[in-house]
């Protein structure tokens, strides 16, 4: 008896699930048809979850990663017992790798005796240029930036002999006399454009007075950076002067937005000249930002031709007025912390 009952009451709740998953009922009847296809429920698929774990690492890997000004600012902390990333603070023998150890800062007249001293280990060119490459802060209020500049300097010890081919733009006969008087290659006026346009004429700079600029917009696209401005130094009255700047002139420009690698001696020239005009280079860039922004100069790299990169201090080539302002700013923030 008791296997029968137990078979009944798995026949009824069999039956009870059939009339719930039935397709087709008779209403005049009790019978259910139902097809006996094999009905199958699939679990759910994991993939969202190995995906969501995929892209956790990734977000965990790239929060790894840090830029390279992020890294330079690591490294800058002393209070470390050595630098991030790095074996130590300086080697304890003379054969190291250089990859492991931060780069030594040398002053400018040991790093021109090193570079001077490489040449005749290396049996090179005597007269080989000498590089610098200057890295700048472009920051200014909030989220401003300095716009890439071009700039013009005469060093105090030039060390090429040709002079460069000015054009002087005037239509004042006048003004066209003394720019001849002063060794300008070309004088005229809105005539020239079309022979300018041909490359019938060429020069290496472009200079004008105020009153012919607005006729000169023709030339805007063949000139680009040379198109004379008044920002440049290359519009003005003073024509003496000017041309006195764009022939014997050097012209260095702003790269990768925060780059000046420009030339600034020869090896063969004595160690003071080279510290002289590495000197004006940095002043003269230092015009191109208010000092109240601070040092506009972060890091002053030295080379030549043949020679390694050589990383100098430069803070003595500094403007002054630049420090004093730091030092004002400092006490201020002082004097308004105690108060």
């Amino acid at each position: 008896a008791a296997p029968v009952r137990c078979l009944r009451s798995v026949l009824s709740h069999f039956n009870r699930t059939l009339k719930k998953q039935t397709l087709f009922s008779c209403p005049s009847s009790n019978c259910t048809y139902r097809s006996w296809d094999c009905v199958r429920f699939y679990a759910a698929p994991a993939t969202s979850s190995k995906a969501a774990k995929k892209e956790k690492e990734k977000e965990q890997k790239k929060s790894r990663w840090i830029t390279k000004e992020e890294l330079e600012e690591r490294r800058k902390d002393t209070s470390r017992p050595k630098p991030y990333g790095l074996t130590a603070w300086e080697p304890n023998d003379d054969v190291y790798v250089a990859r492991y150890y931060p780069k030594p800062l040398l002053e400018v007249k040991t790093a021109i005796d090193m570079l001077k001293t490489f040449q005749k280990l290396d049996f090179t060119y005597e007269k080989q240029p000498v590089y610098v490459e200057l890295k700048l802060d472009m920051k200014l209020e909030k989220k401003k930036k300095v716009d890439p500049f071009v700039g013009y300097l005469r060093y105090p010890y030039p060390f090429t002999t040709d002079e460069n081919k000015v054009f002087m733009f005037t239509e004042n006969p006048d003004d066209a006399q003394i720019a001849k008087d002063n060794g300008a290659a070309f004088v005229g006026g809105s005539e020239f454009i079309q022979q300018i346009l041909d490359d019938e004429i060429q020069a290496d700079f472009y200079i004008a007075t105020p009153e012919i600029v607005p006729k000169l917009t023709p030339l805007k696209n063949k000139l680009r950076k040379k198109f004379p401005k008044s920002k440049r130094g290359s519009v003005g009255r003073d024509i003496p002067k000017m041309l006195q700047l764009f022939k014997t002139g050097h012209e260095y420009l702003v790269e990768k937005e925060c780059l000046v690698k420009t030339k600034i001696a020869t090896l063969d020239m004595p160690k003071e000249h080279i510290t002289a005009n590495l000197d004006a280079l940095i002043k003269d860039t230092c015009t191109y930002r208010p000092l109240s922004y601070g040092p506009f100069v972060e890091r002053v790299i030295l080379t030549s031709a043949t020679s390694e990169a050589l990383f100098i201090q430069f803070q003595q080539f500094l403007p002054q007025e630049t420090v004093k302002a730091a030092n004002e700013t400092s006490v201020n923030s002082a004097t308004s912390a105690t108060m």
